[in-house]
């Protein structure tokens, strides 16, 4: 017997009666980055697997445990991308796109990591995330960190909270670094074997440990704001007075590290505590030597990656549906001269400007059953083509969700106007 076939685990469909959620959620955060003047850029699903070690850092849980990758054909070690700062970095350097001159990028696509799936937590999951090049001054930081909580207004969301950081400069983490592994050292028996590992190769993300076990140790060690170097701690200063004059409310959170080896300076996300333990909904920061890392010419950058499937699943449980309403038509007709007219009047209609979905009935039955199945479909309105509107080039008009049965027949060139008097006409 054959075996059912379906998605591979942790990979999911998204199905018609979802699609509308999605696409209105990403139509919204579209629209607000392009005020912002940010562009799309398209980027490959497959990346060189170096690009990511090189970028991510080779000792994060990423590139050790959760990237897919394999070799080609040709033996080249190829990646389902894991992020996707990393790719617009390459693209900018290899299309020469670094001027000087202010950048600003997005994206928006299907990720790939091999983790344990759990709600908020997929093996293929999806982000919009945005990169801005070319400024390392707090300006940016701000009005970067402000468009995200532009996102949450055009939403309609409250409860997410933001919480930012710095991280300093790469000097000043060194010496941060050697601090918190001499006080690690000293508890490394009270340490889980994540950060057991951690401690010698990437010490800072032990603060980002989710281990409960760990919270009083992690929350004794010392403070990285105490070992900022003057030019990152003015610069973190000015962020926070920036925040304060657009009215975005924060939280400094000193734990806050991130877990991509690139970024220095500013870090946030925003978190909810609706959605359990996954609860960073966006995140992001400034990757000022991302670019000189990969060969290209010294660029300061910020950006960030919002999760699609957590920002959706917040808005369910907050009961906001982002779905963008369309009106649908309904093509009802006799079969023969009458069949070929309805065809025709229905691709007129899907040619105009703002024109609504427009469904043909194609099955056999009478006008009944028709109607039976328009509002099954969830057509608003049913276009009804029967002998006599032939022969006097007419439509009648019908209203489905009328409070009460209202139809008129009308010349064809006024359905519009005739659906639009309707609608208001019952409005209740």
């Amino acid at each position: 017997m054959t075996s059912k076939l379906q998605a591979v685990r942790g990979m999911n469909d998204l199905l018609p009666v979802a699609s509308p959620r999605w696409r209105g959620a990403e139509q919204r955060l579209q629209a607000v980055l392009a005020r912002y003047g940010y562009e799309e850029i398209r980027l490959p699903l497959l990346e060189p697997t170096e690009l990511f070690a090189r970028t991510i850092g080779e000792v994060t849980d990423i590139v050790e445990k959760e990237m897919y990758t394999f070799l080609d054909r040709n033996g080249d070690s190829l990646t389902l991308r894991p992020e996707g700062t990393a790719g617009v970095v390459r693209a900018g350097i290899e299309h020469g796109l670094f001027q000087g001159q202010l950048l600003r990028l997005w994206y928006q696509g299907p990720m790939f990591r091999h983790e344990r799936p759990q709600r908020g937590r997929y093996r293929q999951f999806h982000q919009i995330g945005a990169e801005c090049f070319g400024s390392a001054e707090p300006e940016l930081d701000a009005e970067l960190i402000a468009m995200t909580a532009q996102f949450w207004r055009e939403l309609g969301l409250t409860g997410l909270h933001l919480q930012i950081n710095s991280l300093g400069s790469r000097e000043a983490r060194a010496a941060y670094r050697e601090r918190l592994q001499t006080y690690f050292r000293d508890h490394h028996a009270a340490l889980d074997t994540d950060s057991q590992r951690r401690l010698e190769t990437n010490p800072l993300r032990i603060l980002d440990s989710k281990n409960p076990d760990l919270a009083a140790l992690i929350g004794a060690a010392p403070s990285l704001p105490e070992h900022l170097d003057a030019g990152s701690r003015a610069h973190f200063e000015r962020l926070c007075t920036l925040l304060d004059g657009l009215g975005v409310a924060y939280t400094v959170n000193p734990r806050l590290v991130r877990g991509l080896d690139y970024y220095g300076r500013t870090v946030f996300e925003w978190v909810t505590d609706a959605l359990g333990a996954q609860g960073t909904v966006c995140a992001g920061g400034r990757y000022d030597t991302l670019v000189e890392q990969l060969g290209g010419r010294p660029t300061p950058a910020i950006g960030f990656a919002l999760g699609l499937e957590r920002l959706l699943d917040l808005l369910a449980a907050t009961g906001i549906d982002p779905s963008v309403a369309r009106s649908v038509w309904y093509v009802v007709s006799t079969p023969g001269a009458c069949r070929m007219q309805a065809l025709s009047l229905a691709q007129r209609l899907r040619s105009e400007p703002d024109a609504p979905t427009v469904l043909m009935d194609h099955a056999s039955g009478n006008f009944g059953k028709q109607i039976q199945r328009a509002d099954k479909a969830g057509a608003d309105v049913a276009l009804i083509l029967g002998e006599d509107e032939l022969a006097t080039g007419t439509v009648t008009v019908r209203l489905l969700r009328a409070a009460r049965p209202t139809q008129e027949t009308v010349p064809q060139a006024s359905i519009q106007a005739t659906v639009n008097r309707l609608a208001a006409e019952n409005c209740p």
